[in-house]
């Protein structure tokens, strides 16, 4: 009795979503060959499933799934596109108990603006460390996504953090030199904007305190001399750089702040 009793129960953990995908591959796919191989390539399956869909119901309510950057990933070359960099699926905390107490207690008064700016400051870096945490890197545009605020909004969010914390966020940014070219003026800059202190991108990129306040002097010239508006040429006049470092500096304002890239009936002045 008790052998007829295992065998009605023995069908009920080959239910799998594992042997669900051997069956397919089998019978759907007629992949013909050794049992070994499918089930190998079923196991695979199963563990990317496990990476880009974990079980949600072990999160904590209020905690999100995103997937980012891995951590593992190293400076990218010219050309590399956003899909050939690692994957990592992390649990973000977005929303925490504590978080839903200080909206009520800043309903009762205070600085409005205030409250909300620390709080975002708050949450922004809680998602970052949590993200790295897991090995995965959060950029400034999915933190713009993630709290709903504007990229300028985020830097600064990042400056004033830097300005009042001592220790550094580990975001894409920082890992990673994110530009137009990897060269050291942009991973410079890209600290530059994210709020990071002259003192702590000198030792991040490994530059002299002088060189990195060059760097950015030079940059801030040709974002004014854009905002008013002057053309490449003149902007040579005036700074007394060279053409092509220029525009280097020029790409690298239009990276950040694409708001100041002339429309396309703008182009012919240069």
């Amino acid at each position: 009795m008790k052998v007829k009793a295992r065998n009605r129960y023995a069908s009920i953990p080959k239910r799998s979503y594992r042997n669900a995908i051997i069956q397919l591959l089998e019978e759907q796919y007629k992949i013909i060959g050794s049992h070994k191989v499918v089930q190998m390539i079923a196991e695979d399956l199963v563990e990317l499933h496990k990476e880009f869909y974990p079980e949600i119901d072990k999160q904590h309510l209020g905690h999100i799934v995103w997937r980012t950057t891995g951590g593992n990933c190293k400076k990218p070359s010219y050309g590399t596109r956003v899909e050939d960099y690692e994957v990592k699926t992390v649990i973000l905390p977005l929303v925490t108990e504590q978080d839903v107490e200080t909206r009520i207690e800043s309903f009762y008064g205070g600085n409005s603006y205030k409250r909300q700016q620390a709080r975002d400051i708050e949450v922004m870096a809680r998602l970052v460390k949590s993200a790295y945490e897991q090995d995965g890197l959060l950029s400034g545009a999915e933190l713009s996504v993630l709290l709903n605020r504007s990229l300028t909004t985020i830097a600064r969010y990042m400056r004033i953090y830097h300005q009042t914390h001592d220790d550094i966020l580990p975001t894409k940014g920082m890992i990673l030199d994110q530009g137009s070219k990897p060269t050291h003026k942009a991973a410079i800059l890209n600290l530059y904007e994210q709020g990071y202190p002259e003192v702590d991108i000198a030792r991040l990129t490994n530059h002299t305190l002088e060189s990195v306040g060059r760097y950015i002097k030079n940059y801030k010239r040709i974002r004014l001399l854009l905002e008013k508006r002057f053309t490449l040429m003149e902007m040579v006049r005036i700074t007394g750089m060279g053409r092509s470092t220029v525009i280097q500096y020029r790409e690298q304002v239009y990276l950040y702040h694409p708001e100041l890239k002339p429309k396309s009936t703008e182009k012919g002045k240069e």
